[in-house]
């Protein structure tokens, strides 16, 4: 039996845009940015919870756990596309943080919407991915009943991992399911039920902040630098350049000739000039103090 989810915020139509196709293009532009603007009010009322989960997930990451998000249609593609930016922003193994979506592959550009009714097959990525007691599995899900989203964390629990509930409405069954709920409820969409607009900027931000400050958690930043960042281009190649002169307040031909000597890595090279060292001294250093920039300078 089809559920015509009628007591969902996200699913309920706003009168105020029920007239956009009659109105300027200009006029709908504002219409959007002012719907727009309530997101970040929304994700601040549920700061406490979203701290609370990603304290969680740092603590299993230390332990060598990796951070799964789990979704299907708008919420996969952001799931996924904010698992894809760790590795160049962080420098971690692409295991480390990922993105699983209902439907593989194929659902990241083409619709395959029906495979969100699947709680089998969200059980089944899972277990294939022999989800274990330091892992943690984040839901997305806008409506917070996605099936196959539900199926997953079921069994993400069922094997002791940490499990994050990531949902736009208040009382969601993905809530329930998990053993931290995040309700960012934005209420009705400027179109109604297109939960990509408002529903997919607060999962979006949501899950910035988890990515983010769990890395810095786990030392991946120095301040707020990038210190673990792949220079794969020549943009990031100068950013790294600027990163170590500003970090050792060495001359940037010297931060080059640094970072060439340290194959790429940021962390080696600011080692190298703060404290003399070769690459392979630097290296020690680092790992001695658990891989942390601050603690190796202040040795």
């Amino acid at each position: 039996m089809i559920d015509p989810l009628p007591e969902l915020s996200t699913e309920q139509s706003d009168p105020r845009y029920s007239q956009i196709d009659r109105l300027p293009t200009e006029q709908i532009a504002r219409l959007m940015n002012q719907a727009d603007a309530a997101v970040p009010a929304a994700v601040a009322v549920v700061v406490p919870a979203i701290s609370a989960a990603i304290d969680a997930i740092a603590e299993r990451m230390a332990s060598g756990g990796r951070l799964l998000y789990v979704g299907a249609g708008t919420s996969g593609r952001l799931a996924v596309l904010d698992a894809s930016e760790c590795p160049p922003t962080f420098g971690t193994d692409p295991e480390l943080v990922q993105g699983i979506i209902a439907g593989g592959p194929d659902a990241l550009t083409r619709s395959v919407e029906g495979a969100e009714d699947d709680d089998a097959a969200g059980a089944a990525a899972i277990a294939n991915l022999e989800v274990g007691t330091f892992d943690s599995v984040v839901g997305v899900s806008a409506s917070g009943r996605a099936p196959f989203v539900l199926g997953a964390l079921g069994e993400a629990a069922r094997r002791g991992a940490l499990t994050v509930g990531l949902s736009c409405n208040n009382d969601a069954p993905l809530s329930a399911a998990a053993e931290h709920a995040i309700e960012v409820v934005v209420g009705p969409e400027v179109v109604t039920g297109s939960t990509r607009l408002k529903a997919g900027t607060a999962q979006k931000l949501v899950l910035n902040m988890i990515s983010t400050i769990s890395m810095v958690r786990l030392g991946r930043t120095y301040g707020n630098q990038m210190i673990e960042m792949s220079a794969m281009n020549n943009k990031l190649a100068g950013r790294a350049v600027r990163m170590v002169s500003d970090i050792t307040g060495a001359d940037q031909d010297t931060a080059t000739q640094a970072l060439d000597a340290a194959g790429g890595q940021a962390k080696i090279a600011v080692l190298m000039i703060q404290h003399g060292l070769d690459p392979e001294g630097a290296r020690a250093l680092l790992e001695s103090h658990g891989e942390r920039l601050s603690d190796a300078l202040s040795s």
